[in-house]
């Protein structure tokens, strides 16, 4: 596909940047030529996330019958010392930590030092071990893989040797993680998408509607402004790290049929629409909810520094944009205030057009090039992606289980949140997605996405219009092929 052309209906492909978290942002991609295939194989129910804050302590390792030929790699008398990172909210740490605690009274030849972060601060750290060569043994990993994959080491030789077990994992799920030659790069934390989290009473104070499987950027915006007239709060809480996600890759993929536009092509070769005014309705929407107080300004969305404080989850906002992983931690945190939220599909342009929606990979947990101790953490990843234990303590807070014996095991005993969380997932499987996506981005995507939030406050101070800021984003987004 030439640049600046977009794809065809009946090839019915898009071009996705990955779950922020999930999480998309910045300095986060390079242009690798890797394709990950998300079929509707895949959607056998999994997800993912974002989070967090930092520390560091010790932890623990262990395995169950099915995995193991993984505890064997980590069982013996020579004393194994591991590092591992991630980055996250207070809820994944906490499950996380206890995960690690329970590996090690299995394994008391293994410790592992670990350490967590806000997503932000986890990427500044990163690069600096990426610097000097001393990236942790086991470390997280989202749609920015890309960007450090000389650092990743792929895990081939122990499947083959049964160090990492992969008998309880699709096909499909282990190919969103794997490199174009088939390489296997990490096993998937779970599969996640996107939605709209809100809190039904508020809706029901303000005389609003709640939303519907096929409500449009004009229901959410209308729903927004009445409830902030009504109700004095925030119609809806920030998108600022996924603002560019809503405004240019979903909102984009909507026009047309199903995978007939996407923001960047398939390939990673160009653009994948023509006409740049196709932004400016969600741009001027954007710029004037912020100009009348019913969406934060940057100031004030600084004040979120993770999902359990959240304007929703204060009770300043009606609604915010969540990766759906995301909603059983606001859903308990609201639970116990005496609130109870809903999970909404994401807005469409149209209510019969495409949704936008596709469900993918959050994370990974990696084995890094530079560990000393390659096979004990390949056998670790191995038990935290299948031990029914281990993931009985985690919850799925990264994500629906991508082994299908945790995934079945944990929905049978899945919270009021969790069970919610399952069911959407359920429904956006059903939806009709393109064949193929592309979750990756171009490198100097991020320089793209400030720009984009640039653009929008502009428009809201008057400095340039909406139709300009559309032009400007494009320009800059198709100028990243130009080099």
């Amino acid at each position: 596909m030439s640049r600046g052309e977009a794809a065809s209906p009946e090839e019915k492909r898009i071009c996705y940047p990955a779950l922020a978290g999930d999480c998309l942002k910045k300095g986060d991609c390079i242009m690798k030529k890797f394709l990950t295939l998300l079929l509707a194989l895949a959607m056998t129910l999994s997800l993912a996330a974002c989070g967090g804050s930092g520390a560091s302590s010790t932890a623990s390792a262990g395995d169950t019958t099915s995995t193991a030929a993984s505890t064997e790699a980590a069982s013996g008398d020579e004393q194994i010392n591991l590092r591992m990172a991630w980055w996250g909210s207070q809820d994944r740490h906490d499950k996380t930590i206890a995960a690690i605690e329970l590996y090690e009274s299995l394994n008391p030849n293994v410790k592992i030092e670990y350490e967590y972060y806000s997503f932000d601060d986890y990427f500044t750290k990163l690069k600096t071990l990426v610097a000097s060569d001393q990236v942790w043994d086991v470390f997280q990993m989202g749609g920015n893989f890309p960007m450090y994959i000389d650092k990743i080491c792929p895990l081939d030789d122990y499947i083959a040797s049964g160090v990492v077990d992969t008998s309880g994992i699709t096909d499909a799920n282990l190919k969103i993680t794997q490199d174009t030659e088939g390489h296997q790069l990490g096993l998937s934390n779970g599969l996640n998408s996107y939605g709209i989290a809100y809190d039904p009473a508020m809706f029901a104070e303000a005389g609003v509607a709640e939303p519907t499987d096929d409500w449009t950027w004009d229901d959410y915006a209308n729903a927004a402004n009445t409830i902030h007239d009504k109700l004095g709060i925030y119609g809806c809480s920030s998108m600022l790290t996924s603002e560019f996600i809503a405004g240019c890759s979903v909102y984009i993929s909507q026009y047309g049929n199903v995978g007939q536009y996407s923001f960047f092509n398939l390939d990673l070769t160009g653009m994948g629409f023509d006409d740049a005014q196709m932004l400016t309705p969600y741009i001027q929407m954007r710029a004037d909810s912020i100009k009348n107080g019913v969406y934060p300004d940057p100031g004030a969305a600084s004040e979120i520094t993770n999902i359990e404080n959240d304007f929703l989850v204060t009770g300043e906002a009606a609604m915010t944009w969540v990766a759906a992983n995301q909603f059983p931690t606001i859903y308990n945190v609201c639970q116990e205030q005496g609130r109870t939220l809903k999970l909404a599909t994401l807005p469409r342009i149209k209510n019969d057009g495409p949704s936008g929606a596709v469900i993918q990979s959050s994370q990974m947990l990696c084995v890094s090039q530079d560990s000393a101790q390659k096979e004990a953490a390949a056998a670790f990843i191995s038990w935290f992606e299948n031990d029914p234990d281990c993931n009985n303590i985690l919850q799925g807070e990264r994500g629906i289980p991508v082994n299908t014996t945790v995934r079945e095991t944990l929905s049978a005993k899945a919270t009021e949140g969790q069970q919610i969380m399952y069911d959407f997932i359920d429904k956006v499987s059903n939806f009709e997605m393109p064949e193929k996506i592309n979750v990756l981005s171009p490198d100097g995507q991020d320089q793209v996405v400030d720009n984009y939030r640039n653009y929008i406050q502009q428009v809201v101070d008057g400095q340039i219009t909406a139709e300009e800021a559309a032009d400007k984003t494009y320009a800059d987004a198709e100028a990243l092929f130009n080099k």
